[in-house]
């Protein structure tokens, strides 16, 4: 049988999912339930326990199948990339939830009351899905929940326009591993997280990404030719290009989201001992924004 990428297929030796019983062998099958997440946001991690890797972050009304339930641990699949690990089983909720509109940005309180002076409950963070109740003024109420910034939700159907503006506004968000939120977030949970906030499916890692998102581009002479949105891969880490010279990324090196010139990037990065290892563009995105030709240095290999 072959060998399926555990991240994105629910499989171990004692329990796999149903659809993949004649891809893997395991000692008994099972469909799963769907429930959904009921946390502002939750650790998804590669083994149940708290001191285990963070591998990503699930946000209030995203949907998992759920294959096991042992010792307050739930083995998930998330619907929404397909990402594979342990939740906390209190973190979730049995069934799907009902949704009419998202958080669009990085993050905002829900408060008790729908006045700024009470003290919030909870944060809620980009691409969180909930129900909320028609209100006018300046709040609307998450039902039997509290009350949050009516500007700083959309309906599930009013998308970002610029996944780039969206993804800029991360800017100085701590690094954390497997992070997805404003609290802290990766290079690759920062494409994904304004990606999805447009309307576009992108994968969670950068490996993922960088096989599936957007179109190779190879024949590029001089980093005049880079486009807002273009998509540069090193092995293991992405980043944005904001315009034809300047990145925007979460790295270790900053520990935060920045923006610096790809020039900068690149030449550090190369120090390290790693090479651009692929240039992605997406279809239909803006024009680019122009500013003072930067050449690549030469350890630039686009693919």
């Amino acid at each position: 049988m072959s060998k399926l990428d555990p991240r994105l297929n629910p499989y171990r030796p004692d329990l796999a999912a149903e659809h993949l019983k004649d891809e893997v062998e395991a000692a008994r099958y099972t469909s799963g339930e769907l429930r959904h997440v009921t946390s502002a946001s939750t650790p998804l991690r590669r083994a149940p326990t708290n001191e285990a890797p963070l591998d990503t972050e699930a946000m209030t009304g995203e949907l998992v199948t759920v294959f096991e339930d042992a010792k307050g641990w739930s083995w998930v699949q998330l619907n929404r990339d397909g990402y594979v690990g342990y939740l906390r089983t209190d973190a979730l909720c049995h069934g799907p939830s009902l949704t009419s509109h998202r958080i669009k940005v990085p993050r905002t309180y829900l408060f008790r009351e729908p006045d700024i002076k009470t003290p919030p409950k909870d944060t809620l963070f980009l691409n969180a899905e909930m129900c909320l109740c028609p209100a006018d003024g300046d709040f609307v109420e998450l039902k039997d929940e509290g009350f949050i910034y009516a500007h700083h939700a959309a309906t599930v159907r009013q998308l970002a326009d610029d996944f780039v503006a969206v993804a800029v506004q991360f800017i100085s968000t701590p690094y954390l591993w497997g992070g997805k939120t404003a609290l802290g977030i990766d290079c690759s949970g920062l494409l994904q997280v304004a990606m999805q906030a447009a309307g576009l499916e992108c994968p969670r890692d950068s490996d993922m990404q960088m096989s599936s998102v957007g179109q190779p581009i190879s024949n590029l002479t001089d980093a005049s030719e880079l486009q807002r949105g273009d998509l540069v891969f090193w092995k293991g880490h992405v980043g944005i290009m904001v315009d034809h010279a300047r990145l925007l990324h979460a790295n270790a090196f900053h520990m935060m989201a920045v923006v610096e010139t790809l020039e900068e990037a690149v030449r550090r990065i190369a120090k390290q001992g790693s090479e651009i290892a692929a240039i992605k563009r997406l279809p239909a995105l803006a024009k680019p924004a122009r500013t003072q030709p930067v050449a690549f240095q030469e350890t630039r290999r686009a693919s």
